[in-house]
């Protein structure tokens, strides 16, 4: 069957489309109904059906004869480790877990708070809770004391299982101090507390609250707890830089049917091949593509402790591709830019093996990225397009049904049960390649998230209220003549110029199409004539000794040679790096309010602040904020 019938049967047909793609999945109770939609906009998928999503991920395949297979391989450069866990030590090692987290009390139904770095012990974690059907909510590790107690508030989480430290590049994070700081903060307190001590720094545990992690699995192993599918699964907070967290759910039995999909259908993805998704399991891309999925899928999936660019050796990358045996790879084109810029001639990428495609999500990607990688790499080079709360690709290039041709600038084809919009502001189709916002026509498919935690009413008017009928992305971009999807940018980030409504998405991409350029950002900056003028500031490639004004010069001639005199580009700097989220989002909405003279509170999920004093003296020389 070919993508355009597949595409067509999930919006004609959704249940009995989703229905088949149920039959991979291992079912203790088979549904009522495939969808559910007494309570829309607040859809449920196989209700009345009961899993476990451990026994899918993990016990499934040991029962099938594959317990010996390679599941978790284990890379850390921070400590100079490698181990392989085995489908079979996979199961008995978050079986014990289970077991203790079952012993100090904890349910169907509890949340448990996850705040550990990339090891091993915070994957069984995952799985532990979903055995017992417990609601785990993982916290990127190194966040601050105030956001962890606000995500414990929250979820009125039973337990919390950390560590003593993280490691990163040329220092240790502390974790303890963090958590003893967030459980002080916290309204809501826990029953206790789990701690794996690191050889590279130990702490002092809280007598009556915490527990060696060791001393935790010591008992009996627990068997797997049958849920409800339209029972969650996780919570995960979105990155948000005030205010209350925002907590997306995602239930088990739809995450787990669209899941399992994605993984031959989109990644071309076999069972026992290795899977590397080169992020965190703070993130949503770690969730569904260093755990979930792969596991779903019976792969091998790579856990990695370190940083692979940002560091002397832009090859890190290319070095776990290699000795690992990766077939399909996943990553942030922050990634890919950092690599490109130390890199330009990609000296360091050798032969790669078995690599069959690379894919890339977070934000969009320059198409000179892309370029890039798919000279030197000589694979697919697919940027697709998903988020937090849809928890699987929107859009995407389908390699295990049908591979199209690829056009860069973030350009794929909506995935099944994705009904994909590009609406004008009042709800109107927008003609063929111009510009809009993205939505998606309701319902969304499996795997997405039902709701926000306790919040229904900010679901509804965050993500429903302003098109009847839709899901608002809060993405601009277009669909094309041939059905292809670009995303340009955030709402935020399309500017006004003149009443041109233009999207700073192509504006970046003439900046990184300079042969000097290894990443750009451009936002919108007040202007009394105008009404916005845009901004950018460029990173160059290491070993570019060219004079900046040469360079600038060059950039604005391109900006306007490429997206032409309207958008009245002229002002650009250059600086050394850009600031990001610890995920690798440009924080485009931060340096707009610096440049606006907004009151600017720094993200929590800022990959170092030192930064943001050269963002201001860059533009302070462009003359922002005016007045000052």
């Amino acid at each position: 069957m070919t993508y355009d019938e597949r595409h067509r049967r999930s919006l004609a047909d959704p249940e009995g489309f989703w229905a088949e793609a149920a039959e991979s999945i291992l079912w203790r109770k088979r549904w009522a109904r495939v969808l559910d939609s007494a309570d829309a906009p607040f859809y449920r998928w196989f209700s009345g059906g009961e899993l476990n999503t451990c026994e899918n991920a993990v016990d499934r395949h040991v029962a099938d004869g594959f317990g010996e297979q390679p599941a978790l391989i284990c890379d850390s450069p921070m400590t100079d480790s490698r181990r392989v866990f085995t489908y079979a030590e996979l199961q008995k090692e978050v079986a014990l877990l289970a077991g203790g987290l079952a012993r100090k009390g904890v349910q169907k139904g509890d949340r448990v708070v996850i705040y550990m770095p990339m090891v091993p012990e915070a994957v069984f974690a995952m799985l532990a809770c979903a055995r017992l059907g417990a609601v785990h909510s993982v916290v990127f590790g190194g966040f601050s004391a105030k956001e962890l107690a606000a995500r414990i508030d929250d979820a009125q989480a039973k337990f919390v299982l950390s560590a003593s430290c993280g490691l990163e590049p040329n220092r240790v994070v502390e974790y303890k101090p963090m958590l003893d700081g967030a459980l002080k903060a916290a309204t809501h307190q826990v029953a206790g507390c789990a701690i794996l001590q690191r050889e590279a720094h130990s702490c002092e545990l809280v007598a009556g609250r915490d527990v060696e992690w060791g001393d935790l699995t010591a008992g009996a192993p627990a068997d797997c707890v049958p849920v409800e599918a339209t029972d969650p699964l996780y919570i995960l907070y979105t990155s948000g830089t005030t205010g209350k967290p925002k907590g997306i759910v995602r239930d088990n039995g739809g995450h787990a049917v669209a899941l399992k999909w994605t993984m031959p259908n989109i990644y071309d993805s076999k069972p026992g091949e290795v899977y590397w998704a080169a992020s965190d399991i703070g993130w949503v891309v770690g969730h569904s593509y260093i755990v979930y999925a792969p596991l779903l899928n019976r792969n091998a999936t790579i856990l990695y402790e370190g940083k692979p660019v940002g560091t002397p050796d832009a090859g890190a990358f290319w070095r776990v591709v290699r000795e690992h045996g990766v077939s399909t790879m996943f990553t942030a084109p922050t990634a890919l830019r950092a690599i490109k810029k130390d890199d330009p001639d990609g000296k360091m990428v050798g032969e790669l093996g078995g690599l069959r495609a690379l894919f890339l999500a977070g934000e969009r990607c320059d198409p000179d990225s892309v370029a890039w990688a798919e000279r030197h790499l000589k694979v697919p080079v697919i940027d697709h397009w998903w988020q937090t709360e849809t928890g699987w690709a929107i859009a995407a290039n389908p390699l295990g049904v049908e591979r199209f041709p690829v056009k860069l600038g973030s350009a794929t084809k909506p995935m099944p049960g994705y009904d994909l919009r590009a609406l004008d502001e009042d709800g109107n189709d927008m003609p063929a390649g111009e510009l809009g916002n993205l939505a998606v026509k309701l319902p969304l498919p499996p795997g997405t998230f039902p709701t926000i935690w306790r919040d229904e009413a900010r679901c509804r008017a965050g993500y429903y209220a302003r098109y009847s009928g839709f899901y608002l992305t809060g993405d601009s971009g277009m669909v094309d003549a041939d059905g292809y999807a670009h995303v340009m940018s955030r709402v935020d980030d399309v500017i006004n110029v003149a009443a041109h409504r233009l999207s700073t998405g192509a504006m970046e991409e003439a900046l990184c199409a300079h042969p000097d350029v290894a990443e750009a950002a451009v936002f919108g900056v007040q202007d009394d004539f105008k009404g916005q003028l845009p901004l950018g500031l460029a990173v160059l490639n290491s070993g570019c000794s060219r004079p900046e004004a040469e360079v600038v010069g060059e950039l604005i001639a391109k900006v306007r040679e490429d997206v032409g005199p309207v958008a009245s580009f002229k002002l650009a700097a250059i600086v050394k790096r850009l600031p990001k989220t610890r995920s690798g989002k440009i924080l485009r909405a931060t340096m707009r309010k610096m440049a606006n003279g907004e009151e600017v509170e720094i993200p929590a999920t800022i990959d170092d602040p030192a930064i943001l004093p050269e963002i201001k003296n860059a533009l302070a020389g462009l003359g922002y904020p005016k007045g000052e």
